[in-house]
């Protein structure tokens, strides 16, 4: 048996499951019961191997200066 639900979401958030929704051919409310049955399935405890690649990264960027400028202007010079 199907029941209405209402939800109170931001406007933002509601476009953005839209588009999601149209791109993968579902409706808003197939994902959010798809969502619904995964908080029960123990979906969101499962947890990935990290790799020994992934791994030797540790602590590689330890005291590197990073932010979003820096980013975009390392984007802008390789793009050139």
């Amino acid at each position: 048996m199907e029941t209405k639900l209402t939800l109170r979401v931001d406007e933002k958030l509601i476009y953005r499951a839209k588009v999601y929704a149209r791109k993968s051919g579902r409706s808003v409310s197939q994902l959010v019961a798809d969502f619904f049955v995964l908080l029960g399935s123990g979906a969101e405890k499962k947890t990935f191997e990290v790799t020994p690649k992934v791994k030797a990264l540790k602590g590689a960027f330890r005291g590197a200066d990073f932010n979003i400028d820096n980013y975009r202007r390392h984007l802008e010079d390789k793009y050139r």
